[in-house]
């Protein structure tokens, strides 16, 4: 088991973009660990000059390289597990995750955001941040607590797809703004491409369910993953866990459909998992399950079920 470490630079991202079709940076072995020093944010969210936050000189290079863009994301990777195929399933251990910079950012964009219609202007807010203290301090608004996670997480999605925007959550994983992704949870994605490809970004320095506006606290972390490859365990869409919880996920543009889909993925679970039938499982998801909001701004909204550990199994 070795650990490796991964800067974003201009060699080590793409910008904005998903593609089975991308050549892996770094090549590692199941059980092997990766410690990912990543930034956030393109030219247009930067602090104006004279500005006390400074940018970092890593996402300096990476703007002034002028990467290929679509999607809003810098993603680091993709990183290659040796022996990965499609069918298997990719666990990754979210070991530790930190706040790499003493600034993030909140955006809101015209014809973007839960309801753009009532925002049409851009408006930007560069936020501090106290790493030593573990709070963010908008100009604004009272200090929060943060609570680091990164929203963007995933592996190659199927070659028949060919290009995407990072922008939207599929079953690949991506942009899944899961605030309960924090460290010591771990992220179970299946394989769609040899290696499977991962690549991570998108961090968030903290973040409400729902994530209204289009942005959270946006800014640079630095995570530590173990990768654990599962042969032949195939899964149709992302889960995670928690110590305390299993988290199923649904992801679609209508937010009634990402709800049957959790649904649906929760009910899955259950049975496989105990001797209850569908309908018990159903009505278990009333009972015991709760039901959560994860975005509503990536195009492909999210719902995410959260069922305690030791209700059941």
């Amino acid at each position: 088991m070795t650990h490796h470490r991964l800067a974003s630079t201009p060699d080590t991202i793409r910008f904005g973009m998903f593609d089975a079709a991308f050549d892996p940076v770094l090549t590692i072995a199941s059980g092997d660990s990766v410690t990912f020093e990543c930034v956030s944010g393109g030219v247009e969210v930067m602090p104006p000059p004279g500005s006390p936050h400074a940018v970092p000189p890593a996402l300096r290079a990476i703007h002034a390289s002028d990467p290929p863009r679509i999607g809003p994301h810098i993603l680091t990777g993709p990183v290659a597990i040796v022996g990965a195929e499609p069918g298997d399933t990719l666990e990754v251990r979210i070991e530790a995750i930190e706040p790499n910079n003493d600034w993030g950012y909140c955006a809101v964009r015209p014809l973007a955001g839960t309801i753009p219609e009532d925002f049409p202007d851009r408006y930007v807010s560069h936020i501090a941040v106290d790493r030593a203290r573990s709070v963010c301090k908008p100009d604004w608004g009272p200090e929060l607590p943060l609570a680091p996670f990164f929203g963007t997480m995933g592996v190659a999605p199927p070659a028949r797809y060919g290009r995407l925007s990072s922008r939207e959550p599929r079953e690949h994983g991506g942009n899944m703004d899961n605030k309960e992704l924090v460290a010591g949870s771990t992220l179970f994605l299946p394989v769609w491409v040899p290696g499977a490809n991962f690549s991570v970004g998108d961090g968030h320095g903290r973040q409400g369910d729902g994530e209204v506006c289009v942005n959270a606290l946006e800014m640079g972390l630095t995570g530590t993953f173990t990768f654990v490859l599962h042969k032949g365990a195939s899964l149709a869409w992302p889960r995670a866990e928690t110590p305390t919880h299993y988290i199923l996920m649904g992801f679609n543009e209508d937010l009634d459909l990402a709800m049957k889909q959790a649904l649906r993925q929760t009910i899955d679970f259950i049975v496989a998992r105990s001797a209850l039938t569908r309908v018990q499982a159903y009505q278990f998801c009333s009972l015991a399950v709760d039901f959560r909001v994860t975005q509503t701004v990536n195009g492909e909204k999210g719902v995410h079920a959260l069922l305690k550990k030791g209700l059941l199994f």
